[in-house]
């Protein structure tokens, strides 16, 4: 009930753009990638394993040729929700014949089944989507997803 009713608005009719850039890092260097399509010179993903689901999607983003520039979201984006702040993975925007969108991805995980996830989690994905029903009103080329890895993304992309 909480999300069927849920609604937002613009500010003044922007966004604002600093929240991509905002954010340092305190982890070491060591365990960032490398990125030339990241808005950043260095993506700092989540996990501790060396190829966690992050990293490697990040590794996905940065050789795909269809993708123009991608941003690893820091925490401190986030989407207000009745259910307490979401806060998305990733922003891309991609180039090629076939889609030009700017597309936000909420989660990268390895598994995706709503047994898995908590339900505040499933909350604030649902509130999400609410959220972006209404942005894809105004923008067509704004879209939000759930995926866990990028050749998925894509699937849902060329649908």
């Amino acid at each position: 009930m909480i999300v069927q009713d849920i609604t937002y608005n613009t500010i003044d009719g922007e966004y604002d753009s600093s929240i991509f850039t905002a954010e340092k890092s305190s982890q070491s260097f060591e365990k960032a990638f490398k990125a030339t399509k990241h808005i950043q010179d260095y993506v700092f993903t989540d996990g501790i394993a060396e190829k966690s689901i992050e990293r490697t999607f990040a590794e996905d983003l940065d050789n795909a040729s269809e993708v123009c520039v991608y941003a690893k979201l820091p925490r401190s984006f986030k989407i207000p929700t009745p259910v307490g702040n979401y806060n998305p993975d990733w922003a891309i925007v991609f180039d090629n014949s076939q889609f030009k969108y700017v597309y936000f991805i909420a989660e990268t995980k390895g598994s995706m089944s709503s047994m898995q996830l908590r339900d505040v989690e499933k909350a604030k994905i649902a509130c999400a989507r609410k959220h972006f029903e209404l942005i894809e009103k105004e923008n067509p080329k704004i879209h939000y997803d759930v995926v866990n890895s990028y050749d998925e993304l894509i699937s849902l992309l060329t649908a």
